[in-house]
């Protein structure tokens, strides 16, 4: 009050002062003009600044009175609205002690116990006060605290304000108090839980192989397995509340509320088991692909996102499903066999259409994944012969090497043709051209590849894969060629090279390394295989296979096989069924021997189920197999990994080994618990 007093007064005075010196000069001037004016000048002077000085006097009285009785006024309605505050309110200590409490929050929480909330309020504080010191020890501590906190049946919204103590006796311990202040939010906020309840998903329900399993159903059979199907759907969605609608005889949209999207996730998709459950006289089974996502400001946009959501899962091999929420996937089931596909249609649609962009090409560039192996190496060379079949100019992207390949580039080095077909990552980015076509094999991982940066800077890319799809696959692919259920990338390239309408006449080495992919990703024909498995083995063949020194590739030296013998013997059991090693060197073959020591533990009785991990680089590499009965794959997929159900890999960054290794037991026994829900 008494800073706001002294402004008044120090302008009432400047002014008075500007009057005096303007009289003051008027009458020097008149004495100036006439002397006997000075006597009666000075008098009136004396007479002016009295009665000012009079004036002054009762001018500042009567402001300091009116000022006084203003504050006072401020100070009783300042007063009156913290006693009588509409929300309850304390002011706090920065110690914890309670210094007044209103009469609104005495009312709102006489039967509530608020010691637990207003500890919860000081660790804030302290929080506030630790970090302002360690920032700096002359620093401010923030205006204010906010957080939203759940008090009996109600959501309040606590706003707290730090003053500076007024207490000098305390002032030097507590420099702060905290006004509090608890703002019910409770109608906000169910306002907008409803709202976000309220908001519609959309999901697509796809029956795998209709088409093909129809074809195997006897007729009079085939009306019953549809409305056995409808059926079972229409009570399952009919859960949700939702809307369904059958837009094709394979293909059901159907639209609910979001409020059912957790019962949907606590079911877990039962609808999958239970439409493998209908039985047909020819014991085939059916089974469902599903996809739902909220993601979108329209329906449109939803069923979008969902649609985008169902390439993915159909993508993996079908009998699962997936939910799209807040820009991540959520995968459910996956847990059978890929079904192998009974038509080679598409072969023959890819093939054809692979040629045509061979063909509008300048040239041709083919890669793989990273730690290329000879699927790679026989996928791409397959490429490369159906490329030159067709007078283009191809070239494949590998870095020599590496135990993996080193009999096998021992063999390709005699060819002669291949001397300025290999070439490195650095030269490809150099030799770019504006019509230049990738084909990506083996991997549709877009961070996966040999030279990711060529996905860039290259416009049409061809993805051919037989890995279950990811996240982050190549999105704008050209042309993909991605069949789960074909044993390796190698099988789908000598299907492609079958059907091509050019005659493609294969060397021996390039039916060899085709033939040794086949044979690696199968493990000699044992794991993976289908009917189109032993057909493309059989067309290889022919093409003059030797398979005795196709079977020298894979041959390890003494020294290998003791390392892997280590391996194998220093493998625990973390399961009764499931075996975990560790590879302790640090080399740069480690994944090779990763894999080839979980392939050895395989064949050890009552192992169903095998892991080793190992260093690469920076990395922790995981190899994973199985015999089938416990997916991999599934597993694998919780450490950002992927593949197979008897074959998966992963690669963990950050972490130690004892560290990743105490993660994967931890997903392992995760699995089995999913399995048992």
């Amino acid at each position: 009050m008494k800073n706001n007093n002294r402004k008044v007064f120090d302008s009432l005075i400047s002014r008075t002062k500007i009057y005096l010196v303007i009289i003051l000069v008027l009458l020097i001037v008149i004495c100036i003009q006439n002397t006997k004016w000075i006597v009666p000048s000075i008098a009136v002077m004396l007479l002016v600044m009295g009665y000012t000085y009079f004036a002054n006097n009762k001018r500042k009285n009567e402001i300091s009175e009116t000022l006084q009785d203003l504050t006072i006024s401020v100070d009783s309605a300042a007063k009156s609205t913290l006693i009588n505050s509409p929300f309850p309110l304390i002011i706090l200590e920065t110690d914890g002690n309670i210094i007044w409490r209103s009469s609104k929050f005495v009312s709102e929480f006489e039967n509530i116990e608020m010691d637990p909330y207003l500890d919860e309020i000081m660790e804030e504080i302290k929080k506030d006060i630790e970090n302002s010191k360690n920032i700096d020890k002359h620093a401010k501590i923030p205006q204010y605290i906010e957080q939203e906190m759940a008090i009996g049946d109600k959501i309040y919204r606590v706003i707290g304000k730090y003053v500076h103590s007024s207490n000098k006796e305390k002032k030097a311990k507590k420099e702060y108090m905290l006004m509090v202040y608890f703002i019910d939010i409770t109608e906000n906020t169910v306002l907008q839980q409803k709202y976000i309840d309220t908001r519609s998903c959309v999901e697509i329900i796809s029956i795998d192989n209709y088409e093909e399993n129809m074809q195997l159903v006897d007729a009079e059979e085939k009306p019953q397995i549809i409305a056995e199907i409808d059926k079972a759907i229409l009570e399952w969605t009919n859960q949700t509340n939702g809307v369904l609608i059958k837009t094709e005889h394979n293909r059901y949209i159907c639209v609910f509320e979001q409020r059912y999207l957790e019962t949907v996730k606590e079911d877990k998709f039962s609808i999958l088991d239970k439409i493998k459950e209908i039985n047909t006289k020819e014991k085939i089974p059916f089974t469902l692909s599903i996809a739902i996502s909220n993601e979108g400001d329209t329906d449109r946009e939803k069923y979008k996102s969902a649609q985008t959501a169902m390439d993915l899962v159909l993508g993996r091999g079908g009998d699962q499903a997936v939910i799209r929420e807040n820009e991540t996937y959520r995968f459910f089931g996956g847990r059978a066999q890929e079904v192998e596909k009974r038509t080679k249609v598409k072969a023959r649609i890819v093939a054809q259409a692979l040629e045509d962009l061979i063909k509008e090409a300048d040239k041709v560039m083919i890669m793989g994944h990273v730690n290329p192996d000879i699927d790679v190496m026989g996928s791409s060379m397959g490429i490369y012969r159906l490329a030159r079949s067709l007078d283009k100019n191809a070239y494949i992207i590998h870095e020599v090497g590496g135990s993996a390949l080193e009999n096998f580039e021992t063999e390709l080095s005699k060819e002669p043709e291949y001397e300025d077909v290999l070439i490195s990552k650095e030269v490809a980015l150099e030799n770019i051209e504006e019509n230049t076509l990738l084909v990506v094999v083996d991997t549709h991982k877009r961070n996966f590849v040999e030279a990711p940066e060529l996905l860039e800077r290259i416009k049409k890319v061809v993805v051919i894969d037989h890995h279950r799809r990811s996240e982050d696959y190549i999105e704008d692919a050209t042309l993909t060629f991605q069949e789960v259920y074909a044993s390796s990338a190698a099988e789908l390239v000598t299907e492609l090279l079958q059907y091509a309408e050019t005659d493609v006449e294969l060397k021996t080495i390039e039916a060899e390394s085709l033939y040794a992919g086949i044979m690696m990703d199968t493990k000699n024909f044992t794991f993976k295989t289908g009917v189109r498995t032993f057909e493309a083995a059989a067309y290889l063949r022919k093409c003059g296979v030797d398979i005795i020194r196709v079977k020298k590739w894979f041959q390890s030296d003494l020294l290998s096989f003791n390392k892997i013998a280590g391996i194998v013997k220093s493998a625990e059991m973390v399961t009764d069924t499931i075996a975990v090693a560790i590879n302790e060197d640090k080399d740069k073959d480690s994944n090779v021997v990763c894999a080839k020591a979980a392939d050895e533990l395989l064949t050890i009785s009552n192992i169903t189920a095998s892991f080793v991990l190992g260093y690469l680089d920076e990395k922790i590499c995981i190899s994973g197999r199985s015999i089938g009965d416990i997916n991999v794959q599934v597993i694998l997929e919780k450490l950002g990994g992927g593949g197979h159900i008897t074959l998966a890999g992963a690669q963990v960054e950050g972490m130690s080994m004892e560290e990743v290794k105490a993660l994967l037991i931890e997903k392992i026994h995760e699995y089995f618990e999913e399995q048992q829900a």
